[in-house]
């Protein structure tokens, strides 16, 4: 295969590392459209007047308020935007909900309710519920008439999941199931309808069952004392002898891993969608407050340090929307091929969102930790103020936490980027092996310092990507090469490949994106988005040789340690550059707009 033409097909999940992408096949935020942007606009206007103004007597948990503000976003068209319009909603591209989860993800605890009934409460019903199912259920869960919880955590089975405990008993008629057992952390709780709940038949089945709240045997425990997010209704939910329909059995029977894992995929990366936009708030909240506090008589947004705390805000926050939208776009195009293919529709969408389910679990991550890190430097600009209840940072520093646990930790992700790599690797043809061995006698190879980039812009940047890959393979190969079927204990090692796989997402991502935004703005009306591409992939380069020079001195040693981080030093080189200038550039930008304006 010719490069033009690699660059053409749709690249698998995880694919990335060993091949190209033309920039015209990604989507970027700045190619948003009419309908999209009066969407933007529809949230924007929903969160500011209902939203914001009550943030108090969200966190108090009204009686009611939560269920009201749903019931209201429902009428409005926002709960149904990914449900399909034979069953009540408005079947929205994955573009376009992206861009509104964005919005409403910087609602502190209603984002969290919203999530949980668009996404892991309504999405297993869509995606693997029966006709009759669907038809009871999800127009109601569109309009906000119902309200969905997803139950799978148990007190003993957290990470966990397959250990749950919750049990299902068929009747003698086989008409019923018994369910007995105990859920916590359940989001919703407190006001939802319908329950997503998994139990093991017998013991043995891993099942998914809908069931209604008014099921017999059914109660909550109270309402859970949270660090943040405290208008969200979190309880325990209990089953004693609690008797639901056989046809309330979501799925198949047995198979109800299934729907808790590719449910969890795409809840992943609806999380950093949300964090990306509580990002983008405390962002420009940090940025409007540093314009306005004086000290020394001048604002401390003057101040080279605080300049510095902005423009890394603003690069991570690029970053991570870059490949966001490209991720998005990813899964969108796989949906539409498979329909095009003659699949049916739910089968489509659950095929491409696990396809692309390492791209998710590095979202999840990476907004995550965007989000904390933007949340906690908003504190720090803030001074003494930033610790006081009666001021914005405090609520989104509390908020923020909760995402590095939600959907599944951010340690479980990170391992499970590498072991659904290395199963791709072995049972579905994504070659890692071929680029692997080409590395390994690269390594052994001398290097032509005399060879220099020409000057077509990116060149360099271009090169630092693909031995950014290269050091990936590296190392992922070496390990797997040296250790074998012992890299799954080896959890330090997995964990510094995933952060260099996710550095090197980003990268790339963000390369793509200002390659393509420059095609349509032009270079000059661009150079500050260079700045942050330029910023970043230099820091990034050095995070990934630290993380896989900790990975080799872990598993390699005498020759073969040295010859790698030789190659470690080869392939994290990157030109210098003056980072300083460039984020006082960035910061320039920000205190003029008085916001994230990126």
């Amino acid at each position: 295969m010719t490069k033009q033409e690699n660059t053409k097909k749709i690249l698998k999940g995880g694919e990335y590392i060993i091949n190209i992408t033309d920039p015209q096949s990604v989507f970027i935020p700045e190619e948003i459209n009419e309908e999209q942007q009066m969407i933007v606009e529809m949230c924007e206007e929903f969160v500011s007047k209902e939203i914001y103004p009550i943030l108090e007597r969200i966190d108090n948990q009204e009686e009611g308020l939560m269920n009201t503000l749903l019931q209201k976003a429902g009428e409005m068209g926002m709960l149904g935007m990914s449900i399909p319009e034979q069953y009540g909603g408005f079947g929205k591209d994955m573009n376009t909900y992206t861009f509104a989860t964005e919005i409403l993800g910087a609602a502190h605890s209603f984002s969290v309710a919203f999530a949980a009934h668009t996404g892991i409460g309504t999405l297993p019903i869509l995606y693997f519920g029966n006709e009759t199912q669907k038809n009871k259920y999800l127009p109601k869960l569109a309009t906000g008439a119902l309200k969905a919880s997803y139950c799978l955590t148990e007190p003993g089975s957290g990470s966990d999941a397959l250990a749950a405990l919750t049990k299902a008993s068929i009747t003698e008629d086989g008409k019923h199931y018994i369910i007995n057992g105990q859920k916590m952390w359940i989001t919703n709780a407190g006001f939802a309808d319908v329950f997503i709940v998994f139990a093991k038949i017998e013991g043995k089945h891993f099942t998914g069952f809908i069931v209604d709240k008014d099921t017999p045997g059914l109660s909550l425990g109270p309402e859970e004392h949270k660090l943040g997010i405290k208008g969200s209704s979190t309880r325990q939910v209990f089953f004693q002898d609690c008797i639901v329909p056989a046809e309330n059995i979501l799925g198949e029977i047995g198979k109800g891993h299934k729907i808790a894992f590719n449910i969890l995929n795409i809840g992943r990366f609806k999380l950093c969608v949300s964090a990306l936009g509580g990002a983008k708030r405390a962002c420009s909240t940090a940025i409007s407050y540093a314009n306005e506090r004086i000290q020394f008589n001048v604002p401390i947004s003057s101040f080279g340090a605080i300049q510095h705390k902005m423009a890394e805000m603003a690069i991570r926050l690029y970053a991570v929307e870059s490949a966001t939208f490209r991720t998005s776009q990813l899964i969108a195009t796989l949906e539409n091929q498979n329909i095009a293919e003659g699949k049916e529709y739910t089968t489509a969408k659950l095929n491409a969102a696990e396809e692309y389910a390492i791209e998710c679990a590095a979202l999840k991550v990476a907004g995550s930790e965007v989000l904390d890190f933007i949340v906690d430097e908003g504190v720090q600009i803030y001074g003494g103020y930033g610790f006081s209840e009666e001021y914005p940072m405090a609520r989104a520093y509390r908020d923020s936490r909760i995402n590095r646990i939600f959907e599944g930790t951010n340690e479980i992700n990170r391992l499970l980027m590498i072991d659904m790599l290395m199963k791709r690797a072995m049972k579905r043809g994504l070659d890692l092996l071929t680029p692997a061995m080409a590395i390994q006698k690269e390594l052994m190879s001398i290097p032509d310092f005399s060879a220099k980039d020409n000057d077509a812009l990116f060149n360099a940047e271009k090169k630092v990507v693909a031995n950014m890959k290269k050091a990936i393979l590296m190392v992922a190969g070496a390990a797997v090469q040296k250790l074998m079927m012992k890299l799954e204990s080896e959890q330090e090692i997995i964990i510094n490949v995933a952060d260099m796989m996710i550095d090197t997402f980003l990268a790339e991502s963000m390369l793509l994106r200002v390659e393509k935004l420059i095609g349509i703005q032009g270079e000059q009306s661009c150079n500050l988005q260079i700045d942050m591409l330029r910023t970043f992939i230099s820091d990034a380069a050095e995070r990934l040789y630290i993380n896989g020079k900790h990975a080799v001195s872990a598993f390699a040693e005498g020759d073969e340690m040295r010859v790698m981080l030789m190659g470690m030093k080869r392939f994290t080189k990157a030109e210098p550059y003056n980072t300083k200038a460039a984020r006082r550039r960035i910061a320039a930008k920000l205190i003029e707009e008085g916001k994230y304006c990126f």
